[in-house]
């Protein structure tokens, strides 16, 4: 299991900022959402999609990643998308079992977060391929139900989409609960 290196680097910074603001525009995205004003929503969803591309790649040109951003960058993109399938469950554009698969999955990943912490006394652990698969696919759902509330005559239904993302949801659950027990075992 690969750890986070740490880093010497001021947690105040670009990176951190538009991360930050990425976590500040989620109860705007979904009063957007509850409201009915979907187009804003998609607009609301598409800027925080950017600012999650760049503050990452900022962070990472101008070697300025933190352990703070290490932090917030995975909690900004968890707590949009859980925001994002309750509600879409809620009115009907995604599974409710869907909805509960993820954030299932997401209590397995934090608690055995927290249990290896308290074990290891390790605050960071890298995010491992199949995770950061499982977090873009649902990000792709996201985006394509967006698209479809806002042009419904053009695409069709994302059948296909959510089995993938059920699909990668599961098998990165899997794989973070293999990990654990294999870091604990050594």
């Amino acid at each position: 299991m690969e750890l986070m290196p740490k880093s010497n680097v001021s947690a105040f910074n670009l990176p951190n900022a538009l991360t930050s603001l990425r976590i500040l525009s989620i109860p705007f995205f979904a009063s957007m959402l509850i409201y009915r004003q979907h187009r804003w929503a998609l607009v609301v969803f598409v800027l925080a999609s950017i600012s999650d591309a760049l503050d990452g790649l900022i962070a990472r040109l101008t070697k300025k990643q933190t352990r703070l951003g290490q932090f917030l960058d995975p909690t900004a993109d968890k707590f949009l998308l859980i925001t994002s399938f309750i509600l879409f469950s809620y009115y009907g554009w995604v599974p409710t079992w869907l909805t509960i698969g993820i954030i299932t999955r997401d209590v397995i990943v934090v608690v055995g977060w927290g249990l290896f912490y308290l074990v290891h006394h390790v605050a960071f652990v890298k995010p491992s391929f199949m995770g950061k698969f499982a977090i873009a696919f649902q990000m792709v759902l996201v985006a394509y139900v967006l698209l479809k509330i806002n042009f419904p005559e053009i695409l069709p239904e994302p059948t296909l989409i959510v089995w993938v993302t059920a699909s990668a949801t599961i098998a990165s659950g899997l794989h973070y609960i293999y990990r654990g027990f294999k870091y604990t075992s050594e």
